[in-house]
């Protein structure tokens, strides 16, 4: 019986009764192959496209070694294709070529449908490739790693990117118990999550927004029957009436309110009357004596009207006539 090779290393496999008084050379490239494929580090000039790839029993192949550190200077990247399409490998790749190379196997194969991966220049990669013929890949183990039972899904290119000191990184995470007391500036940058992404913006914009969020202005209201009045959120209420006819109850309630909001009335035109009716709750309960003060009752001529919620009632109203 002749002899074999192994699939993935070339691996000579002497056959039965073969090589009778010379099987120890052939033992002897087969360690070395092993040797090789455990430990070897192999220098490889890279000039173009190239293969790495394995010939039955020739322990000079370059597809043997564990390590590959490509070597040169090129002008553009190029594909290193790990041969044959059915031979299964892992290496550890350190590129020193000037660019990017990317490693494939079989027909097809692409960053773009999982089935290559590029290691750029100076990088170091841990890769395999899984011999499955024309369909095979070429896969990052290092890409999707899991840490202590989480996946990581920071991109290299931000890991790269990043110049944050230790100091600073003990301030996002909470480690750093001391507090400045530096005066803020317009100017200055805070860290928000805008929708599961970090960013940095101005303390002027966090102003703006918040200055505008203070206040709830409602759209203009045209009524000829009552109104109910009602915050939309935790936030103070302007709500400006134009009364087309007869003599209007304008329902303030507290639902939603906080204490120490308040809730403006502004009658827009001296046409018509209105009446300001301070309400609990969802304007089912109005609210009377102690627990409301109306400061100067004005009935029906009421043109102006401010309602300070306590976290209980409108402790405290006004109404004007201009």
């Amino acid at each position: 019986m002749a002899s074999q090779y192994t699939d993935n290393s070339g691996i000579e496999l002497i056959g039965v009764g073969e090589q009778s008084g010379t099987w120890g050379t052939t033992t002897n490239n087969n360690l070395e192959i092993i040797d090789k494929v455990l430990n070897g580090v192999t220098d490889t000039a890279v000039t173009g496209n190239i293969n790495i790839g394995v010939t039955d029993g020739d322990k000079t192949s370059n597809g043997h070694t564990r390590v590959l550190v490509l070597t040169g200077s090129l002008g553009s990247g190029v594909d290193a294709t790990i041969t044959p399409a059915t031979r299964e490998a892992f290496y550890i790749v350190h590129n020193k070529t000037g660019q990017t190379i990317t490693f494939k196997q079989g027909t097809g194969g692409d960053v773009s449908n999982g089935r290559a991966v590029e290691v750029p220049n100076l990088a170091k990669a841990f890769i395999y490739a899984d011999g499955k013929d024309s369909g095979a890949a070429v896969v990052d183990l290092l890409s999707n790693v899991v840490f202590g039972g989480t996946l990581v899904t920071t991109t290299a290119a931000q890991l790269l990117s990043t110049t944050a000191t230790t100091a600073e990184l003990n301030l996002m995470d909470g480690s750093a118990t001391t507090a400045g007391t530096d005066a803020v500036a317009a100017g200055d940058g805070i860290v928000t999550n805008d929708g599961g992404t970090m960013k940095q913006t101005t303390a002027a914009t966090f102003s703006t927004y918040f200055n505008q969020n203070l206040v709830e202005v409602k759209s203009l209201a045209t009524i000829s029957s009552a109104l109910n009045v009602i915050a939309g959120g935790a936030t103070s209420v302007y709500q400006q009436v134009v009364i087309s006819s007869g003599t209007q109850t304008i329902n303030v309630q507290t639902d939603n309110l906080v204490a120490g909001q308040y809730v403006i009335i502004d009658k827009k035109t001296s046409a018509n009357k209105m009446t300001i009716n301070w309400n609990a709750g969802d304007g089912s309960t109005a609210l009377s004596g102690g627990n409301v003060s109306t400061g100067l009752t004005l009935g029906d001529s009421v043109d102006f009207a401010v309602g300070v919620y306590n976290g209980t009632s409108f402790s405290f109203s006004e109404t004007v006539k201009f």
